[in-house]
C-alpha cells in the first residue's frame, strides 16, 4: 500500500507537542484532509477538490475524511454554489462539516433582523448576491426586514439544513478540529460553542498543552501556521487565492494549497451552477496585502453581539 504523498511535508512539524510521550497520529487506517475558510471562492474549492482526488487515486487508504473548517460563504462571489458543491461532496465523500462564526450568524439571521443587518456587514452582501438578491449601496433600516424574506423565500431547504446541522467541533486520533480555536485552560469536553466558532487573542496566544493538536481555521495568514498547539490553516483564501488543506495520516502531515498544485483543465462538476463565479472574481493583487485587509477587516467586525449558543455534543469518535 501507498502512503501519504509527502511532497510538500509541514514546515515546522518538530514543534508539535507529543501527545502521551509521542508524535501526534491518527489512528492506523485513516487520513484526514482538513480544508480551511473558503468564504465563497468555489473555483479553489473545485481545484482543490480535484487535487485531492487524484492524491487518493495515487496514494490509497482504507478510510479518507474531509473535515470542513467553517466559513464556507460571505466576502467571495458563489457562496450559494460553494454549499451546495459542499453537500453534494458529502454524499460522495465521508465528510465532517464544522460551523465557522459565518455561517452560525447566517443562520441566526435568518430569524433576527438585527443580527440579519449585522450579517450583511461581516460579508453577508456577497451571499445574498449568489442567491440573486441585490442590496442598494444605501440600505435603510427599513429593508432588513424585506431583504431577510427574500432571503428566507429563496433559501433552498437542502441549504437551510446543511447550516443548521453543521457541528461545532470534531476530534480524532491525537487531533482537535474547531473553526476558530479552543478557550485555553477548559477541556476539550467542556468547550462553548461561541468560543470554538469564535475566539482568536487568548487562543492564538496561548502556549498551554491542549492535550491534543488544535486544527482551526479563522485567523488568517500567508501561509501555514504551525505552534507547538496548534495548527492555523486559514490563508485567506478569498483575498489571497491561496485554499489550504492539511493532510494528515499516522504521524505524517502534508500541506496542499492552490497556490502551488497544479493547474488542471477538469469541466465544472455536473449538476453544480458554476454561474457567476468567474465573471464576479475578486482580483488578487499581492497576497501580503490582501491579508492585511483581511487581519483589519476581521479586527473591525468579528466580534458580534450574537446570542450564546450550547456546544454541539462533542464527537470524540475516534479518539
Amino acid at each position: 500500500m501507498k502512503y501519504l504523498n509527502l511532497t510538500n511535508p509541514l514546515p515546522g512539524i518538530h514543534r508539535l507537542n507529543k501527545v502521551h510521550g509521542r508524535p501526534p497520529a491518527l489512528p492506523e487506517g485513516i487520513r484526514i484532509y482538513a480544508i480551511g475558510d473558503i468564504h465563497g471562492r468555489l473555483d479553489l474549492l473545485d481545484r482543490l477538490l480535484h487535487h485531492i482526488e487524484l492524491e487518493i487515486r495515487s496514494f490509497p487508504i482504507p478510510r479518507s475524511i474531509f473535515v470542513f473548517l467553517g466559513d464556507y460563504i460571505d466576502r467571495g462571489p458563489a457562496s450559494a454554489q460553494t454549499l451546495e458543491r459542499l453537500i453534494e461532496h458529502g454524499r460522495n465523500r465521508e465528510s465532517i462539516f464544522l460551523s465557522g462564526n459565518h455561517e452560525e450568524i447566517a443562520a441566526d439571521s435568518l430569524r433576527d433582523p438585527e443580527i440579519f443587518a449585522h450579517w450583511l456587514r461581516l460579508g453577508g452582501v456577497a451571499t445574498l448576491a449568489s442567491y440573486g438578491i441585490t442590496v442598494k449601496a444605501n440600505i435603510r433600516a427599513a429593508d432588513i426586514v424585506g431583504l431577510q424574506q427574500r432571503f428566507n423565500a429563496v433559501l433552498p431547504p437542502a441549504h437551510r439544513d446543511f447550516l443548521q446541522d453543521l457541528k461545532a467541533c470534531f476530534s480524532c486520533g491525537d487531533f482537535f478540529f474547531a473553526h476558530a480555536g479552543i478557550r485555553p485552560g477548559v477541556h476539550l469536553s467542556r468547550q462553548k460553542g461561541r468560543d470554538l466558532l469564535w475566539i482568536r487573542k487568548e487562543f492564538l496566544s496561548s502556549q498551554k498543552n491542549f492535550g491534543k493538536i488544535v486544527v482551526h481555521a479563522h485567523s488568517p495568514a500567508a501561509s501555514v501556521d504551525v505552534r507547538a498547539n496548534r495548527i492555523g490553516i486559514d490563508t485567506g483564501a478569498y483575498a489571497s487565492g491561496r485554499l489550504t488543506c492539511l493532510a494528515i495520516e499516522g504521524e505524517s502531515l502534508a500541506v496542499l494549497d492552490t497556490a502551488t498544485i497544479p493547474w488542471s483543465r477538469k469541466p465544472p462538476r455536473a449538476g453544480v451552477s458554476h454561474q457567476g463565479a468567474s465573471s464576479q472574481m475578486p482580483k488578487t493583487a499581492s497576497p501580503a496585502a490582501n491579508m492585511q485587509n483581511q487581519k483589519r477587516k476581521a479586527g473591525r467586525g468579528e466580534r458580534a453581539r450574537i446570542p450564546a449558543r450550547p456546544a454541539q455534543p462533542i464527537g470524540l469518535w475516534p479518539s
